[in-house]
Parts: structure tokens; sequence; C-alpha cells
């Protein structure tokens, strides 16, 4: 069914604001245009009401949900290639249509091979499918201690900084794009959305302004940064921290490394020097001891003084700069100047990868930075059944639940979760609502990459990727540019 005017309204339902809030209001969508609508500005200019009324039953509709992180699903993996690109072309096809049942109706596509697929591995959608935001390159500039399933053979070094980056993954796929979302469709744009690498891997850390201002995501991952290291990545560019807690060094008071840049300190100008540590257990296949990050002291640091700029919070949440300060001040509620915005953090909600009390702590410290992710392997399948299944080179995955790790190994192997189970998980864990936990999952990845005007919102010419959940958290139906692409069997 149709509107005859294009215009649809959905009404009886509950919309998540960008502050994480539940509203009951009506939403205007152009099913013609597939975007949503401001309507009143629509009413005052077309002198018309929509034609079609939708009563989603006091239901919520939430933008699609957006996943930056995923490997693969129903049975494809992003990082095969048979030479045949016409079946990569359809896996991919194939992935972006059914995933829309467990919520997604955009997402970055994570890679571990390179150049050769890049071409395939383009944005795109299809009338029925999520959008491919682009490639999520999850390597090979990693820390060897700190691979997780990554193979050693494949890591490398980055010794001429961004030109190590063009070697790798193509010059032509990391040249600047003033636009470098959906522009053309999506189709003629750069494939490259987000790049995880470890900086302190020689070379890694000069490479960071330099992708940024080609707007493209630095994400600190798989990496034993100290917190010195940590702040200076941040400070030159670095935006995102790839699923917190895991594969990076684990939270110690005297040195808390990654983690500690959710809770980075206004008193710090600078980062900080690390003289003596402790050795960690390695997290990848073997057990080789993991290079020294720990300091077993800390030397004196100089407070913050004379800063340009800082950070301050607003009662809605948003944040601006504002004029340092050299003194204590006084203002409650406010936070002291920061010299740099801390993070985005992605983290996989199972209940495996994080333990419920880490996951309310790290949003505790950072609800504004929070993303959830996935992860997912290529045995994703909501109506996968447990048991062993085949992987790539040799190897196997062994499925329990949501829990997924390598066969004869203790080593985790990425995660079958699904981004909506998620959203349900991260409510019940943090004890936070249902509509700051979608916040998670669509407006804070769209803020990330900077297409929050596109994609994760409700704001008006926003596309119309839409969802709706009962108060569960269930997903009942899903709508791609304004079309019903899905819809959940009684």
């Amino acid at each position: 069914m149709t509107s005859t005017n294009g215009l649809v309204c959905f009404t009886n339902c509950l919309l998540p604001l960008e502050d994480g809030s539940l509203v009951e209001k009506d939403l205007w969508i152009d099913e013609r245009r597939g975007v949503i609508l401001d309507a009143q500005q629509t009413f005052f200019l077309r002198k018309e009401r929509p034609d079609r009324l939708i009563d989603l039953g006091g239901n919520i509709l939430s933008p699609g949900f957006i996943d930056i992180q995923i490997n693969g699903a129903y049975g494809f993996d992003f990082s095969v290639y048979d030479g045949d690109d016409e079946a990569y072309r359809n896996g991919m096809k194939m992935i972006a249509e059914r995933i829309i049942e467990t919520g997604v109706t955009s997402y970055t596509q994570e890679r571990s091979l390179y150049p050769k697929l890049l071409q395939l591995l383009r944005p795109f959608s299809t009338p029925t499918s999520a959008t491919l935001l682009g490639w999520h390159a999850e390597g090979p500039f990693l820390d060897h201690a700190k691979r997780g399933a990554h193979a050693p053979p494949f890591l490398l070094s980055a010794p001429e900084g961004l030109k190590s980056f063009e070697d790798i993954y193509g010059a032509e796929n990391l040249r600047d794009v003033e636009d470098w979302t959906m522009a053309g469709g999506g189709h003629d744009v750069v494939g490259v959305r987000m790049v995880t690498a470890a900086p302190e891997i020689d070379g890694v850390m000069g490479a960071i302004g330099q992708l940024t201002k080609r707007g493209i995501v630095f994400s600190i991952g798989h990496s034993t940064a100290s917190s010195a290291v940590a702040t200076s990545a941040v400070q030159s560019g670095a935006r995102l921290i790839t699923h917190l807690f895991n594969a990076m060094p684990q939270l110690h008071h005297r040195d808390p490394s990654i983690i500690g840049l959710l809770g980075a300190s206004p008193h710090l100008s600078s980062p900080i020097s690390s003289p003596a540590t402790l050795p960690a257990r390695s997290e990848a296949f073997d057990d080789n001891e993991t290079p020294q990050s720990t300091p077993i002291h800390s030397s004196y640091v100089t407070p913050i003084s004379g800063l340009t700029g800082g950070i301050s919070v607003t009662s809605q949440g948003s944040t601006h700069r504002q004029g340092s300060r050299s003194e204590l001040h006084l203002e409650k509620g406010q936070i002291a100047d920061m010299a740099f915005e801390r993070p985005f953090y992605g983290i996989i909600v199972d209940g495996i990868h994080s333990h419920p009390n880490s996951v309310r702590l790290a949003y505790t410290a950072h609800p504004e930075g929070c993303i959830l992710i996935t992860d997912a392997m290529k045995i994703l399948d909501p109506h996968l059944r447990d048991g062993i299944h085949e992987w790539r080179d040799g190897k196997r995955f062994v499925k329990e639940g949501d829990r997924l790790y390598l066969e004869g190994t203790d080593t985790l192997a990425g995660s079958v979760v699904t981004l909506d189970t998620c959203v349900r998980k991260f409510s019940r864990f943090t004890g936070c609502s249902l509509g700051e936990a979608i916040k998670c999952a669509t407006y804070s990845p769209a803020k990330c990459l900077g297409i929050e005007n596109r994609k994760g919102t409700l704001r008006p010419g926003a596309d119309a990727d839409l969802i709706v959940l009962n108060r569960q958290g269930i997903v009942q139906s899903a709508w791609v540019k304004g079309k019903e692409a899905w819809t959940k069997s009684l």
C-alpha cells in the first residue's frame, strides 16, 4: 500500500530523541523521496496532509541501527574472496537484505584483506536492504601481543607514515573527499570510512592527523598503548576506541591506558610519561608476554594551565568549547577545561566480551561516547544453532549461545550477537532507559561518522531508514528509504 500524495504519517508511537528520551509524537515521511519531513513546514508549503496513516499501537519508531564493526553474517565473510567478483557482490547484497531483521539499516564492513576488494566494498544499497557505508579497515597496523584473531604474518608497521597506509589500502582509496558519505548515491565515493590501528606501532602516530583530514575516522585498537600514547593519539585526531576492554591493556590505577581515556582528566595538559611497567598476559592465540605498558609508579604531573579551549556540557547533554581557566572554578555542574574531546568507544554488549559491571562503568564514565557494536562473524544468524562451524584457513568456530571462540582455544573470535540484542542487554546492564540504549546504536555512531544529518536520527531531510520496536526492544518491522522492507512473522 502506498500513499497517493507520497506522504506517510506514523502515529500513536514513541520517537527516540537525540538526548535518549522517548516522546509521543507523530512522524511524517515522504515515501517517494525516502526522507523524513518536518510536518509543520510540509503542511505549510504543500497545504495537504499525508494520505496514508500508520498506527503503531504505542510502539517505538526509531532510526535504523548502525553497526560500525561487522565482519560478516549469514555464512558470508567479508575477508574471504574466491576470485569471483559477482559471487562476492551477491554475498554482500545477501547480508544487506537479511540483516535488517536485527534492526540494522546501515553498517561498515570490517576488512582484513587489502586493496583488491576495495572497489567491491564501496558503499551501496538496494531498495530493500541496509546501506553499506563503506570499509572499516581493522589492521594490519596492530600490536602483535593484542592481535586477537588477526594472523601474525599479516601484521605490519608503518615506517613511512601515511604512505605505508596508502601502499596497503591503495592511495586512490584514501584520497581527499569533501563529502565522503553517501555522495552520488554512494557508488562513486571512497570506500574507507574507518581505520583501526595501534598508535604505538612505528609510523602510525604521524599518520593519524592526515587520515583524519581526509574524513577517515581513526580508531585506537589492538594496542598496548600507555596513557601517554593514547592521549597523544586523541590529540592527533583519533576519534574512536575499537571494542573497548578487548585487545588492550586492562585498567590499572597507575596507568589506565586506552580505557582511561573515558575518564580523561582536565588536570593533564599533555601525555604523561610512564617509567617502570608490569607485564600482562597476551590476548592472542599463543601465550606471549604482552609488552610492558602498566607503570609501577608515576612521576608528578604538572597541573594544566593556559589552555586555549575546553569542553562544557549543557543540561541537554550537548558540548561546546569555552575559554580556558587557570584557577579552580566555582560553577557547579560544569566540566573543567579539556585540551581535547574524549573519544567515542565501541563496545560489544553480549555479556561475554565485557562483564555487565564493566559496561555500566564505561557508560557512567562517558555516556555521550558509547557506541554499541557487534563485531559479528560470518556465522551471525539469529536462527543458527550452537555447534562447530567452519571459518577460514582451516580454522573453525565453536558457537555456544552468544559466545564464539576458536576451536581448541579460549580465544574469543568476534561475536554472534545481533545489535538489537545488544540494545536490550545494554539497557539491562546499565539500568538506562530503552531510549538511551537506542541512542547508542543510532545517533552516537552516526555522529562519530559525521553522518547524523543523513543517518541515525529523525532530523528532517534524513533518510527514512526506520525500525519499529515494541516496548521490550524487539524489532517488529524495518523501513528502508521510506518503504517497508521487512516485517516480523507472527
